[in-house]
């Protein structure tokens, strides 16, 4: 049986949406659209729908970025996806914003491991090593909000080659000072709602899904934008 998954993200300057039929086919849309998410992200969902002949009612889930990122990205997006899926008893899932730039490197570059970090302003990046093993992504654990000049000791036992994903690497070029790593663009700048369907779709067909009620963001610090 086919799944389908509609996946919004509006955690960073970029706002987008993606849908998953079939299990693999994606329709996309995806703008920089600063400071006007509100305006952006239904008329992409609407889209979307109408793109593909379906109705919302017809999926099987829908997917959220929780974070980290912007606090009213973060906020305009979690409502949004709440309001819908309460509207049409959809499950919810929630993927992670730096996940999902790392499912965007290994799409753009084949990379499995991915060292992701966004500009988190006040000094600090939100940042993670992100693993791909067996089909699914490790690193969740690891996500921290922190000066790039404290990553280099946190990290100090990787080896080997990363690809780098995320606008942290543009904003803080240190962050490239990682000795005894080779370090490649994941070709990856902003988070894509297109990149969070694989890990939603493993997700649900594990049973991870959150009833709308239950559904949470990832601030990693107290200080919101």
């Amino acid at each position: 049986m086919s799944t389908r998954i509609l996946a919004i993200d509006t955690a960073t300057e970029a706002c987008s949406a993606a849908l998953m039929l079939d299990d693999a086919v994606f329709l996309e849309r995806f703008a920089v659209t600063p400071r006007t998410h509100t305006q952006s992200i239904l008329p992409m969902i609407d889209s979307l729908l109408a793109e593909a002949g379906i109705t919302l009612d017809s999926l099987n889930a829908l997917a959220f970025s929780r974070g980290p990122g912007s606090f009213t990205g973060m906020r305009i997006g979690i409502g949004i996806a709440q309001g819908l899926a309460m509207g049409v008893d959809l499950p919810i899932i929630s993927v992670s914003t730096l996940a999902a730039l790392a499912e965007g490197a290994l799409r753009q570059t084949g990379a499995s491991k991915v060292l992701t970090a966004i500009d988190a302003r006040m000094g600090e990046v939100y940042w993670a090593a992100y693993q791909l093993k067996e089909g699914v992504w490790l690193g969740e654990d690891c996500e921290v909000v922190s000066a790039p000049a404290a990553l280099t000791a946190l990290h100090a036992d990787l080896t080997g080659s990363w690809a780098t994903a995320g606008t942290g690497w543009e904003a803080y070029p240190s962050l490239l000072d990682h000795e005894g790593l080779e370090l490649i663009s994941g070709e990856t700048l902003m988070p894509s709602a297109r990149d969070m369907l694989p890990i939603a779709l493993h997700q649900y067909r594990h049973g991870n899904t959150q009833r709308v009620e239950m559904a949470k963001l990832t601030y990693l610090r107290n200080k919101v934008l």
